[in-house]
């Protein structure tokens, strides 16, 4: 298995072009093309910025020069990101699209996402929510129908899926992410298996042992070792996790995503909340 589409979502924030290079990265090892999506939107500094200026009883004036300094500000992101595109093409000699688009960006970006075999974009942390009641990033992983890798706002990071930890419990959200994952899986130098509270959910839901996806992944030709967590209290698992992640060496995290998109319902789980709040290391999930 290969990924041959990857869509990387670019914003204005000064950490975009490290995202793009991780894209690339990813790309360049799956011989794959890259789409670069950026949306010419406002930041939400920016609409804040207008708000002030429009309700601040600025004169005409005073209004107008804060449009022109926006815009100009959203044409420098757009010819920044841009160049970074054609030199990454050229490094790392990859097939490459970029595509700028005026509107909103948890309209458009969702529609492109369906026609990429992954999406990576960055943690979202502005706090707005869309008229769903979710955030950009929530509504993405979702509505868009693909995995999404999500690339925390902070921190550095060089490369993602050479050593993956996958978050496993049996349930059929960690199995989509797994098998959505297994592109990835299968050319990591390194996978860990991590199980939380394994003989809980066995108990309760009658799951098999978590040494079973262990040789799962083993037969996808990955070296993988499995690492189990027990006595962990609910609200811990999401810091457990990541904090396993770290102490591994894990540089990319598999993980399910609850939810229930349908009804729009503010019932997404608490561990998938916490992972895309407080993320410490890029996290795969799919829906």
């Amino acid at each position: 298995m290969a990924l041959k589409d990857i869509l990387v979502y670019l914003d204005q924030s000064e950490h975009a072009i490290e995202r793009l290079h991780l894209a690339a990265d990813l790309a360049r090892r799956h011989q794959s093309r890259l789409t670069a999506l950026f949306v010419r939107e406002l930041s939400p500094v920016q609409r804040h910025q207008q708000s002030i200026s429009e309700l601040g009883q600025g004169s005409a004036q005073a209004i107008s020069q804060t449009n022109r300094q926006i815009r100009h500000s959203i044409d420098e992101s757009t010819e920044r990101l841009q160049s970074a595109l054609q030199q990454i093409r050229r490094q790392y000699e990859l097939e490459v699209e970029w595509r700028c688009l005026d509107g909103v960006g948890s309209i458009i970006v969702p529609q492109h996402a369906r026609f990429a075999d992954l999406c990576v974009l960055s943690q979202d942390v502005s706090g707005v929510s869309t008229a769903t009641g979710y955030t950009f990033s929530e509504e993405l992983l979702f509505v868009a129908g693909r995995p999404v890798i999500f690339v925390p706002a902070r921190g550095s990071f060089k490369t993602l899926g050479q050593h993956i930890l996958v978050a496993w419990n049996s349930s059929r959200a960690a199995t989509r992410a797994v098998n959505d994952a297994l592109p990835l899986i299968e050319r990591a130098e390194q996978v860990t298996v991590l199980a939380v509270n394994p003989a809980q959910f066995a108990k309760r839901y009658g799951a098999l042992p978590p040494e079973k996806m262990v040789e799962h992944l083993r037969r996808h030709g990955a070296q993988v070792t499995g690492v189990w967590l027990d006595d962990i209290s609910a609200e811990s698992i999401a810091d457990a996790v990541q904090a396993e992640a770290l102490k591994v060496g894990a540089d990319l995290m598999v993980a399910g995503a609850f939810g229930h998109p349908r009804l729009w319902e503010k019932l997404m789980g608490g561990v998938t909340r916490d992972l895309l709040a407080r993320m410490q290391l890029p996290v795969l999930m799919s829906y």
